[in-house]
């Protein structure tokens, strides 16, 4: 089952490439407002499509049982910011890049909320993360020393 669990997770990890990329060329061609509209409305119609092929509770009898604190509500706003800000930044950088740093971004978040919330700092999750910054600096060092020119790293970073 484990091997179910992690397959499930690499797919998720794909799509969130695959999605931001897309995003982004529709971003190009319509603008980074519209691209995000067209992406919330699009990803509401299918979830609400696979709410009503599954067997759960009607969405009013979940809603009338719990109460829902304010902040639950800001993931929404939160992903608003995450596609507007991909769809800006993924054509000026490379996927690889793109996704290294939402990925340290998340990391250190992560760390963070930890921290916070569950007042635990786990010095691997520390030392894991630095060490994958010290190796996207260092790519990032050698991909300017390879192309020559002294040039800013995001300038080198745009040509990937």
């Amino acid at each position: 089952m484990l091997l179910v669990y992690l397959f499930i997770s690499f797919l998720a990890g794909v799509t969130v490439v695959l999605g931001r990329i897309v995003n982004s060329g529709l971003a190009g061609k319509i603008g980074t407002l519209q691209s995000t509209l067209i992406n919330y409305i699009t990803g509401l119609t299918l979830s609400y499509i696979v709410y009503l092929v599954s067997r759960d509770k009607p969405i009013t009898e979940s809603i009338g049982q719990i109460s829902v604190p304010f902040w639950a509500y800001l993931g929404g706003l939160a992903g608003i910011v995450i596609i507007m800000c991909s769809n800006y930044i993924t054509p000026k950088l490379s996927a690889f890049y793109v996704t290294l740093l939402v990925f340290i971004g998340q990391l250190m978040l992560g760390i963070i909320i930890d921290y916070f919330v569950l007042q635990e700092l786990s010095l691997g999750k520390c030392l894991g993360g630095l060490l994958v910054l010290i190796g996207l600096t260092i790519n990032l060092w050698i991909d300017k020393k390879e192309s020559g020119s002294p040039d800013s790293s995001a300038d080198a970073l745009s040509r990937q």
